[in-house]
């Protein structure tokens, strides 16, 4: 892909992206009427930077690419309701430097990030977003993880194989 059509497909990912997930959550109701107490996530993955302790661990070619605040995520969802209360990025060094070529910092395509969520239905809400928006456009799929209230993105660059470490990785986070 020429350097322009990269650009392209940057912006086209960040205006798709940035739409907010309508999906509202519905709390699971318990025997005699009183909503279930949704269960509390570890204290070691209760945050994204948890979560990547996590990974990290288990995927040696994994750098923590930096911390997304309300101050710089470029969705503006940080802490907004039904959206992410945390969120680290992350790069992976067995994707080829001349395939990140127009790629920004943070960028899913340069490794991947993590989405903690306040419960499990608003993880689900923006996993399902993902999938609807990238299923028609291949320049924009990834792989999608979801564990519980966590939502681990991984780049397309990464072969099934590699991907596979994040798979194995993310399910220690439920």
């Amino acid at each position: 892909m020429s350097r322009a059509t990269h650009a392209v497909a940057a912006v086209v990912t960040a205006a798709l992206l940035t739409a907010c997930s309508t999906a509202a959550s519905t709390p699971k109701v318990a025997p005699g009427g009183q909503a279930a107490p949704a269960p509390a996530p570890s204290k070691a993955t209760a945050d994204a930077a948890g979560a990547f302790a996590v990974l990290s661990a288990a995927v040696p070619s994994v750098k923590f690419g930096g911390t997304v605040t309300a101050e710089n995520d470029p969705n503006h969802f940080l802490g907004r309701p039904h959206q992410y209360s945390s969120k680290v990025t992350f790069t992976d060094g067995r994707i080829p430097a001349d395939q990140t070529e127009g790629h920004q910092p943070g960028d899913v395509e340069l490794g991947g990030s993590i989405e903690v969520f306040p419960n499990a239905a608003d993880a689900q809400a923006r996993h399902d977003y993902i999938q609807t928006v990238t299923k028609g456009m291949p320049a924009l799929t990834e792989y999608d993880y979801l564990h519980g209230q966590t939502l681990v993105r991984v780049s397309r660059l990464l072969t099934p194989a590699q991907a596979a470490d994040y798979e194995k990785a993310a399910a220690q986070l439920s």
